[in-house]
């Protein structure tokens, strides 16, 4: 993979991520399964390895936890 299509992956990656922790966290309803979020992780830590440039502050890989409930 080249870097332009991990950018773009990793964007996607995030952006599901970060869905799937409000559907979870928040709203008390995953509608994918644990396997499945844990795959998507992976595959964004696997690619932010790969392509240390790309990782940023705000990725998912880098929080410990859930957002605090509101």
């Amino acid at each position: 993979m080249d870097k332009a299509s991990a950018k773009s992956r990793i964007a996607e990656l995030k952006e599901q991520i970060e869905k799937h922790d409000l559907l979870y966290y928040i709203d008390n309803d995953p509608q994918i399964t644990d396997a499945a979020y844990d795959a998507l992780r992976t595959e964004l830590e696997q690619l932010e390895e790969t392509f240390p440039e790309l990782a940023t502050a705000d990725s998912p890989t880098q929080r410990v936890g859930a957002p605090p409930r509101s």
